[in-house]
């Protein structure tokens, strides 16, 4: 689903990866809709799609390895539809682990944003070394991404790099996804302002 407002002029777009499919994560989840909403406020065009075997996707689910396959196909797509255009690569949970090594290994991807890390369960060793803007947004009660598994993980990337800790909420920014929205939108500006 590409959401943009063609009336105004764009300089950036941007891809949302979403939740584990296996435990009902679809591009209709409240964290990834609020990170694309972000992003269209900004004028980025915004495509969030469903991994393969979710919604009306084919396929069937593997392991992070097929979604990654379709994490670089919807860059291919959003590249071509806006090929002047820098791209950011977004992801929520299991979306940050497929996102971010999609977005931190291809050139045309520029920034990355990465919400609810589940650190936990997932190796993030990828994105050390890696030296585009990152903005990674947890909740300090996030079940799958405990804060000091996570605040690990940040210590070990390389700047420029981001954290914001969203104070009382859990894994889904519960109660609080307008602090969420409002985060990525100020990375945004900051990446197009070139302060970042």
């Amino acid at each position: 689903m590409l959401e943009w407002d063609p009336g105004r002029p764009a300089r950036l777009a941007a891809i949302v990866c979403h939740p584990h499919p296996r435990y009902g994560g679809t591009m209709h989840n409240k964290v990834v809709f609020r990170a694309a909403k972000a992003a269209v406020d900004v004028a980025a065009p915004t495509l969030r799609f469903n991994f393969r075997g979710v919604g009306l996707s084919q396929g069937k689910f593997e392991d992070g390895v097929g979604e990654r396959d379709d994490a670089r196909a919807a860059l291919d797509y959003l590249a071509n539809r806006f090929p002047t255009l820098p791209l950011c690569m977004m992801g929520f949970s299991f979306g940050s682990v497929v996102g971010l090594a999609v977005g931190a290994e291809d050139d045309r991807v520029k920034c990355l944003v990465g919400m609810g890390l589940p650190v936990k369960s997932s190796d993030f060793s990828f994105l050390r070394g890696v030296r585009k803007p990152k903005l990674i947004v947890q909740g300090t009660q996030d079940e799958f991404g405990p804060l000091p598994e996570l605040e690990e993980v940040y210590s070990l990337l390389a700047e420029p790099k981001q954290l914001h800790l969203v104070k009382d909420t859990d894994h889904f920014f519960a109660g609080k996804l307008p602090e969420l929205q409002s985060t990525i939108q100020k990375f945004l500006r900051e990446i197009l302002d070139g302060t970042k």
